[in-house]
């Protein structure tokens, strides 16, 4: 069985994504091929069994048999690193992992993602380099765009991997603006040669994989729906803070913008609601409110926001709540002030889920058309299993 072991330089620079897109290969290349995530941060339960997210991603996009005690080992709750700290802990973990390993004897392939970067877990035994040197699977690590940076972090995180006796395979770029930097995987190809570590290959930025959608706003500030709006799988394209006059609003904002603005701020509310309605077709509702002078004409604009979060927890007159149901427009309520929910919504991370099928089938595409898969096969390596 040959293994790959996908670690990163850090948390959210495309593990998941290079999992999903290499497994998808694999399995399309007629190898039966199994994932495992050894140790997991994000557990949810599925089909009444706790497995951490990533896990329940694969197994869900590719019906994969295995159960989740092989393919998600061990969890990291909350208090786990304490009580394992004060002595609490007394289960070998590590030999958890290996048994859960040889459930995949007989198998092609084992894809093996591993939690952030090569120390993450090393807190409690299990260290990216610890568990890849315990499966005996070569390390792939991915870092995201740039020049300096993707080189000085990829060289740092190999440096564990190789004191721990694991074989760096290569490295792969994430999130790389091609257009803006023309000939850039040349660079850093260049860059990485003097450590012996090959490039195996770059994936360009695409906005649909690091982008949430309105659900994961919802989620991640925790506030109250005003209104769900048209769809909240939506991917937002970009977010504008409302803290300007309302005319200097409407150049920051496209169809696409979240708005993150007071509640008290009724004119931006209500220009952003009649720029939504007045688009391809100006509905009398528009008229009514550019005509009731609750918000400057907007001629000929083309719609404007995606939606509103509302902050520091002011309702809007009853008036500006039914402008809003009228646009159709997503509206969330958050006691928080402007600056924290920006935030939130900043530092949000975006995972991908087994519902999101246009995202699942762009990461295909995006791993399909932009790595040679069959050459990271190769780098793999036979690993007998017991």
């Amino acid at each position: 069985m040959r293994q790959l072991y996908l670690a990163a330089t850090g948390q959210n620079r495309g593990k998941t994504t290079a999992c999903l897109g290499l497994l998808n290969g694999f399995i399309e290349r007629g190898h039966r091929t199994g994932f495992m995530k050894p140790v997991g941060q994000r557990t949810v339960i599925d089909h009444g069994e706790p497995a951490d997210e990533d896990a329940v991603l694969m197994h869900e996009t590719f019906a994969l048999p295995e159960p989740y005690s092989a393919m998600s080992p061990i969890h990291i709750p909350r208090g786990f690193t304490k009580a394992y700290i004060a002595g609490e802990i007394v289960e070998d973990l590590g030999a958890r992992i290996v048994r859960a390993q040889a459930t995949f004897a007989g198998h092609d392939v084992l894809l093996i993602e591993g939690t952030g970067h090569a120390g993450v877990g090393a807190v409690i035994g299990l260290s990216n380099a610890t568990v890849a040197a315990a499966l005996g699977a070569p390390a792939i690590i991915i870092s995201e765009g740039g020049v300096g940076r993707p080189i000085d972090e990829i060289v740092l995180n190999a440096a564990l991997f190789e004191r721990h006796g694991v074989h760096v395979a290569g490295a792969i770029v994430n999130k790389v603006d091609v257009a803006a930097q023309p000939g850039i995987a040349g660079v850093i190809e260049r860059g990485l040669a003097p450590y012996g570590i090959p490039l195996l290959g770059v994936l360009p930025v695409r906005p649909i994989l690091s982008n949430p959608t309105l659900e994961m706003i919802l989620e991640g500030v925790h506030g109250e729906t005003i209104h769900p709006g048209p769809d909240l799988d939506r991917v937002i394209d970009g977010v504008a803070i409302g803290a300007m006059e309302p005319g200097h609003m409407l150049e920051r904002v496209g169809p696409g913008t979240l708005v993150i603005v007071p509640g008290d701020r009724e004119d931006v509310i209500l220009t952003l609601t009649t720029a939504h309605l007045m688009g391809p077709a100006r509905t009398a509702a528009a008229s009514e409110f550019v005509g009731s002078g609750g918000a400057p004409a907007l001629a000929g604009h083309e719609g404007a926001a995606i939606g509103l979060v509302l902050t520091g927890g002011y309702r809007p007159r009853r008036a500006v709540l039914d402008a809003i149901r009228r646009a159709d427009l997503f509206a969330a309520l958050v006691p928080e002030d402007t600056y924290s929910v920006a935030s939130e919504v900043h530092d949000l991370l975006v995972k991908t889920h087994p519902a999101d099928r246009e995202k699942i089938e762009e990461i295909k595409r995006l791993v399909a058309e932009n790595l040679d898969v069959d050459r990271i096969l190769a780098v793999a390596t036979e690993a007998p299993v017991a």
